[in-house]
């Protein structure tokens, strides 16, 4: 089968951007590929952060990709810092990288504007991320369009190393279109926690509706009994994804002609989000009870990972002229 690679940081809680916009779309992979997906925590230290928080973060984060519907049976799950060779061939990209192309990369750009300490692990987070889907072959990786250009720089290091060592690695190609790109609650940004913008995916229905009810809709309708327009209203657009087509319409009409207000719609919302979601927060829960579970599916993962790592490593190294054999 067509091998799939794609990773995600274990940045907190899940929230519905991940769930629409690549989680479902990872879930329904499962029928048609070989799917291997990655908690990538040495992404995760390329910035600040607390040790224990982060080991607590990666807990959490396989336990939502679990519930939200990702089977061990059907596609391979694991921490990427389990598996060593990533940072292995890290290293050995890093000899074929030129380091022009790393600073001009537009995440590096806007993230150490920002940063007040600019490490060597942000600057390189591209190669990493190379390495994590050369290491594995893979033929497809699903992408949304801001992630296009560090997939091409990953297609750039394939040929860049096959050039010198011979033809091995095979250029991925983006899978686009899969996941939804879903706006936040300022209606305008992408949904992101570093924003705060977020609505939880495994929230209580309490939750959800804190952070829906501040959600922002029409600009121009000031009060109730203005008429709205549903089409520039990001909670309208959120109906999409949670309420039926019949009731959709109705609160379409209601809302142009001024008989339901945004108090309302926000409410409806909120309860189809709950509603909907409820399934995936019992299974949130049952794992959250059942550790050793989660740790044993995620230690059964990084050993079928690293199954495939090895030879790929064992390769390179023979290509490029070195001893592997102390890895055996």
């Amino acid at each position: 089968m067509t091998r799939v690679f794609s990773g995600i940081q274990p940045s907190g809680d899940l929230h519905l951007g991940n769930y629409l916009g690549a989680i479902q779309n990872w879930v329904e992979l499962t029928d048609r590929y070989e799917c291997i997906y990655s908690i990538v925590d040495l992404h995760a230290i390329t910035v600040p952060y607390s040790p224990a928080a982060l080991e607590q973060r990666v807990f959490d984060m396989a336990v939502g990709l679990l519930a939200a519907g990702l089977d061990p049976e059907r596609c391979t799950l694991f921490v990427q810092s389990a598996v060593p060779e990533h940072a292995q061939l890290e290293w050995l990209l890093n000899t074929v990288t030129p380091l022009g192309e790393l600073s001009r990369m537009t995440q590096f750009k806007d993230k150490s504007e920002r940063a007040e300490m600019v490490s060597a692990g942000l600057l390189n987070y591209p190669i990493l991320q190379a390495a994590d889907i050369l290491l594995y072959h893979a033929e497809l990786v699903p992408v949304g369009d801001d992630q296009l250009q560090h997939l091409e720089f990953t297609r750039e290091i394939a040929r860049k190393w096959n050039a010198r060592f011979g033809d091995y690695f095979p250029e991925p190609q983006p899978m686009i279109g899969g996941g939804k790109r879903i706006r936040g609650l300022d209606g305008v940004s992408k949904m992101s926690k570093s924003r705060d913008n977020t609505i939880p995916m495994l929230g209580e229905p309490e939750d959800t509706w804190a952070a829906v009810r501040t959600a922002v809709t029409d600009p121009a309708r000031v009060r109730k009994n203005d008429p709205g327009n549903p089409h520039v209203c990001n909670v309208f657009a959120m109906h999409e994804f949670f309420t039926d087509p019949e009731e959709r319409e109705e609160i379409e009409v209601r809302c142009q002609t001024a008989t339901i207000g945004c108090v309302e719609c926000k409410r409806m919302l909120a309860e189809g989000i709950s509603d909907r979601l409820a399934p995936i927060r019992e299974r949130a829960r049952d794992l959250r009870a059942n550790p050793d579970r989660v740790n044993a599916i995620l230690a059964d993962g990084a050993a079928r990972a690293r199954q495939i790592a090895r030879v790929t490593l064992g390769e390179v190294y023979d290509r490029m002229g070195l001893d592997y054999s102390a890895h055996d």
